[in-house]
């Protein structure tokens, strides 16, 4: 009875809610950016509603407002986002037999960290759960974008300019806990601001696209901090096995 439940349509939207809620303020942020960047409200929208990814949609608007190039734009969205892949990977093993081939399409698309997170922390999720889990957050993030979006065309530009810098402060406040727990997280995480810099201020690298510069320092960052600080996964195992 329990397993039922928990793979009906209105315990996923129920489980969903909190994803929502917390999706409306950022997206909220992402609305203004793009409206404040030279996008309108409608493209702001779309952008959301095909993209469903906060880090890959504020790494891409900059890049469509400058005139990047589409490869430029698919590598740097390939970068970022290139954890969702591994999460969906991981969440195929909590489906269960009612989540055909096409589904898994679907649940893909919106497979965000939040939604990895809850589905994950299932025994096992079937069909309807996953649909109903994905449903509210898919909401969320599209209305706060909108919202963000007619709010930034309408509010004092000294507003729009305030609240713009509220999507920094969220992968602030996402990244600064972590590096404070984890030295090496640290360092990679100087080593990208360090090449940022360098990418900004050094005559000859400023030159590079602004697109290109992410994939560099993501790329370069995290490659010089997996061969400096490898994670001993036979250990981990070890660990796991004896809990």
């Amino acid at each position: 009875m329990k397993q039922a439940k928990e793979n009906t349509f209105l315990k996923g939207i129920i489980d969903g809610i909190p994803i929502c809620l917390g999706y409306l303020s950022v997206a909220f942020a992402f609305g203004i950016f793009s409206v404040s960047n030279g996008l309108t409200a409608a493209e702001a929208l779309l952008i959301s509603m095909t993209n469903v990814t906060s880090a890959g949609q504020l790494a891409a608007v900059p890049i469509m407002v400058s005139g990047g190039t589409l490869i430029e734009l698919a590598l740097s969205q390939f970068v970022i986002n290139m954890r969702y892949a591994l999460m969906s990977v991981s969440l195929s093993q909590k489906l269960d037999g009612t989540v055909k081939m096409r589904d898994r399409f679907l649940i893909a698309f919106i497979n965000t960290d939040e939604v990895f997170a809850v589905a994950s922390s299932k025994k096992e999720v079937g069909r309807t759960y996953m649909f109903g889990l994905i449903l509210t957050p898919y909401i969320g993030w599209s209305a706060g974008t909108i919202i963000g979006a007619v709010a930034g065309s309408i509010l004092p530009a000294v507003v729009i300019s305030a609240l713009g810098i509220a999507i920094y402060g969220m992968f602030i406040a996402i990244v600064v806990p972590v590096a404070k727990e984890d030295k090496h997280v640290l360092l990679c995480v100087i080593m990208a601001i360090a090449m940022s810099c360098a990418f900004r201020y050094v005559p000859l690298l400023s030159k590079v696209q602004s697109g290109f510069v992410i994939i560099i320092c993501s790329v370069v960052a995290a490659g010089i901090a997996a061969w400096l600080f490898p994670v001993d996964t036979e250990n981990k195992e070890g660990e796991a096995d004896e809990l």
